[in-house]
């Protein structure tokens, strides 16, 4: 590994989880049955993903999480990011609330969003990316593409 290997991603403690109005400590043991990863893009294109894993996740009777891989400069330390955490869990939580189903969140401060989404998904992960789709590639299409690549079932949600 690299000197800076361990500069390279932080997670947030405590992860939150959000079911119909109630909050409490995400389970970070290993989930039940399939697991549905909606990765956070902007906060239109993430609603979109949550509402589409949200049919798949009653239809496959699986569970949600959404991940939160938020790129900190490195001109800060990893745990001051520009943006303070509690503003993030709070968008998070906000999301989390416009579904009808229990949504676990993971937020994760690092380096290269794209590098640390390679660490953190297991193998063959059935995951969400939502935005705009263009003609010309958005942010969130070549993410989703580079997920993709990696061996991952990938949808992506198209927000209005």
């Amino acid at each position: 590994m690299d000197a800076d290997s361990f500069d390279e991603y932080r997670f947030t403690i405590p992860a939150f989880s959000h079911e119909a109005g109630s909050q409490q400590p995400a389970e970070t043991s290993g989930a039940k049955g399939l697991e549905i990863l909606v990765i956070f893009t902007d906060l239109s294109g993430t609603l979109a993903a949550l509402r589409t894993a949200e049919d798949l996740a009653q239809e496959l009777e699986a569970c949600v999480r959404l991940v939160v891989p938020y790129e900190v400069p490195y001109a800060l330390p990893l745990t001051q990011p520009a943006v303070p955490v509690e503003f993030l869990e709070g968008q998070m939580r906000e999301l989390a609330s416009r579904i009808n189903l229990r949504v676990a969140a993971q937020i994760c401060l690092c380096r290269d969003k794209r590098r640390v989404l390679n660490l953190l998904l297991p193998p063959q992960s059935l995951v969400v990316v939502g935005g705009k789709r263009r003609w010309w590639p958005t942010a969130a299409q070549k993410l989703a593409r580079s997920i993709q690549k990696d061996g991952h079932r990938l949808i992506f949600a198209e927000s209005r």
